[in-house]
């Protein structure tokens, strides 16, 4: 999302014959956007804005600028530690900074815009991307769950959906720039409803776009996951057969104080059922460890549910409190000697579910979408299934953006290892 969103800037400042840097030394416009979903990165964010200063003492003239989601969270820090910082705006003032900085008499010393919109989806602005295969397309904004982990309702706001037909236009434009794979973002893209048409409606309309070889998204929640979104995929084979579907939890009093407004049986059940329907499926989710209250045996649930799906994939991550939330007021925390525990023994069973279901594709043949050269060797390229694996494999005349057929010869660890057959 962070990175449509600076795609969406960047289109906004090159209507206003702004140009790309190659470095924050050559810039005269330094924008940091940025993210406040866990204590990390805004500790990152403050670093580098101490960075970044230095380009300021040499040239005064400089324009340092915060946007996005610790722009909205923490405006009054970032004043108080970097008082350097020209612009602060939330993720739904970016239409003024064109103003703000052809007009600078308006803001003399620090221009403040966090306001939130309950319309603004910037139906109407094509974010100035960098060739590559896939692009990223926000088709909502905002979040309606208040998970009581989650800062992303008061910093992005209410949620609110495009309209189908800028969506489909903005795709037009993405194929015609040469891209052939589209992900679909929002916070929970399965919520999506506009003017009484809902996501499964979306997917069919970006479907027919001819050009446009594979369609994903992020993130469907487990609540509002549906058959006819089950249908599409299983009738259309455009959308890719990799879904990610975030757990958070598999206990039922963790998850209920999460706020995730389902139990550890209707998840099973639901991921039961895609991967029994949708042909060689592929499940990614997102996991919690160490929330306030977990206890070992909650826990050891979440890990039996990760037993019965063995996920594909897994981002894990360790809790962690942000002011403002409802979790934030818990105070039986985990102490970070057990959250560390839980961290490493969740990490290493899905390293054996991922390798296991990797070896599963040994001796199939896939088609590949090609993206770039193998990190290791230029001889080598790289690719991704339809369900969203890495495929590592000798160069035979393709360049990114063909698809291949490969044969796949051997698994280690995300990758898998095989060679173009005819």
């Amino acid at each position: 999302m962070n990175e449509y969103d600076s795609e969406l800037v960047a289109g906004l400042l090159e209507k206003q014959n702004y140009t790309r840097a190659d470095s924050s030394a050559d810039a005269q416009l330094i924008l940091l956007n940025t993210c406040s979903v866990r204590e990390h990165a805004e500790e990152k964010i403050h670093a580098r804005l101490s960075n970044l200063k230095v380009f300021k003492d040499k040239d005064p003239e400089v324009k340092i600028g915060v946007l996005g989601c610790m722009a909205q969270n923490l405006k009054e820090a970032i004043l108080e530690s970097e008082p350097y910082v020209d612009i602060i705006l939330g993720p739904d003032s970016y239409r003024r900074l064109p103003k703000l900085l052809s007009e600078p008499e308006i803001a003399p010393e620090n221009a403040v815009d966090t306001k939130l919109s309950r319309m603004e989806v910037y139906d109407d602005l094509f974010p100035a991307r960098r060739e590559g295969i896939n692009a990223w397309i926000s088709i909502m904004r905002g979040c309606d769950k208040f998970c009581t982990f989650c800062i992303v309702p008061f910093t992005r706001g209410r949620e609110r959906s495009r309209s189908i037909k800028s969506i489909v236009e903005e795709v037009e434009q993405i194929r015609d720039d040469g891209f052939r794979e589209v992900t679909l973002l929002g916070q929970n893209v399965n919520s999506f409803q506009h003017e009484g048409q809902r996501f499964h409606e979306l997917l069919l309309e970006v479907a027919k776009i001819e050009g446009i070889e594979r369609i994903r998204y992020t993130s469907p929640h487990p609540q509002d996951f549906d058959d006819d979104l089950i249908k599409v995929h299983i009738e259309n084979p455009k959308i890719c057969n990799h879904i990610h579907f975030p757990l958070q939890a598999g206990s039922d009093p963790v998850l209920e104080r999460m706020n995730r407004t389902y139990t550890k049986q209707h998840f099973l059940d639901l991921a039961n059922k895609m991967r029994e329907q949708i042909p060689g499926l592929a499940i990614s989710t997102d996991m919690i460890v160490g929330f306030p209250g977990e206890t070992e045996a909650d826990f050891q649930e979440t890990l039996d549910v990760m037993r019965q799906v063995q996920f594909d994939a897994a981002f894990t991550f360790k809790y962690s409190s942000r002011p403002g939330t409802k979790a934030a007021e818990f105070t039986d925390t985990v102490s970070e000697a057990d959250k560390q525990d839980r961290l490493e023994r969740m990490i290493k069973l899905q390293r054996e579910h991922t390798l296991l279901r990797n070896r599963q594709h040994i001796g199939e043949t896939q088609q590949v979408l090609v993206e770039k050269d193998s990190k290791k060797s230029e001889k080598q390229h790289q690719g991704r299934t339809r369900s969203n694996k890495i495929v590592i494999f000798d160069k035979a005349g393709e360049k990114p953006g063909d698809l291949v057929t490969v044969k796949i010869v051997d698994a280690q660890g995300i990758t898998l290892f095989g060679h173009i057959v005819d």
